[in-house]
């Protein structure tokens, strides 16, 4: 899979996507959750990481990711893409061409920590909400 850098331009379509998998798999967020953290994803979050996406053939955002001094901040992946290896490549990438060691993954979406394990990440602590405060606990990992 390909991995390009998306620009601003692509913010819309990056937020679109990062709602769609929010919504299928971290069903504890309620829709004011979503609401609080979309103007934050498009206004601050986007340009305080690195970002890559994998796009279809058409040129559709299929998922990104977003890596922050070593630290894989975000990714996510369109539900109807799930399975496909995307979040694996764009993860694999993020490991391989960006350096990421780290990862917090939300205690209450024990998919994705599974998800990461299998990579080869294991937890190393615990945080009791996340990063705004939230009472979202957090699994904090890194690679072996």
């Amino acid at each position: 899979m390909n991995m390009e850098h998306p620009d601003k331009t692509d913010y819309p379509e990056l937020l679109e996507v990062w709602e769609a998998s929010v919504r299928a798999t971290h069903d504890f967020l309620k829709d004011e959750d979503i609401a609080f953290l979309r103007p934050l994803i498009l206004e601050q979050y986007f340009d305080a990481v690195e970002l890559r996406c994998v796009r279809s053939e058409g040129g559709n955002i299929l998922g990104f990711c977003g890596v922050s001094e070593r630290k894989l901040e975000m990714l996510f992946v369109l539900p109807q893409n799930r399975g496909q290896g995307i979040g694996f490549s764009l993860c694999r990438h993020a490991i391989e061409s960006m350096d990421v060691a780290y990862v917090d993954v939300n205690e209450q979406n024990p998919q994705a920590i599974g998800f990461y394990k299998h990579l080869g990440f294991r937890s190393i602590g615990h945080s009791p909400v996340d990063g705004q405060g939230k009472p979202f606990p957090l699994v904090h990992m890194t690679l072996d």
